[in-house]
């Protein structure tokens, strides 16, 4: 495993004064039930992870569905703020991708770090099954895969916006 780096000191508290807390059952007890919500709450984050992802979907989708309609309708000349507001849109919900893998890593180190006090450890050996991510043939992490779909809607609205201001516009701002 990886070095769990400076949270390790931080994760397991000692008592010094209670030798006997540490030994007894009542510790394992509770060892289990703060791992139990531990884990619960890792999996509440990709489930938050997962509304962010269809929040961002459908917000960009519907600025694409409604840049579409206004172009048949119009000439559509203000369309290109639309796609300056998803060129935004997109890039922060790319942001909030890396920001839930980062968080969801972290998690994951934890519940490894917990896991080698208990007598299984099934998060920890599922990430060795997969190769510890590090392993294609294995497993292809999500978030590789996640990460581009807010680039592919980043680069539409990067179409809109181009199309929509002529080049000779653009080019007179800067003279």
């Amino acid at each position: 495993m990886e070095d769990p780096g400076p949270f390790r000191g931080k994760l397991v508290t000692k008592f010094p004064s209670d030798q006997q807390y540490a030994e007894n059952e009542k510790y394992q007890d509770h060892l289990l039930d703060q791992y139990k919500l531990y884990v619960e709450m890792a999996d509440r984050v990709s489930a938050r992870r997962q509304t962010a992802n269809s929040y961002f979907l459908s917000i960009n989708t519907a600025i694409l569905g409604f840049v579409g309609y206004v172009t048949t309708k119009s000439a559509g000349d203000q369309v290109w703020v639309l796609g300056l507001v998803g060129i935004v849109l997109s890039y922060l919900w790319y942001r909030i991708i890396v920001s839930y893998r980062d968080l969801n890593s972290a998690k994951f180190k934890v519940v490894h770090e917990i896991e080698k006090r208990l007598p299984i450890s099934p998060y920890d050996a599922e990430w060795e099954a997969m190769g510890r991510g590090k392993e294609p043939s294995l497993y292809h992490p999500l978030t590789h895969i996640e990460k581009g779909v807010p680039w592919v809607f980043l680069a539409l609205h990067a179409f809109i916006v181009l199309r929509a201001v002529p080049i000779g516009r653009i080019c007179g701002i800067f003279h």
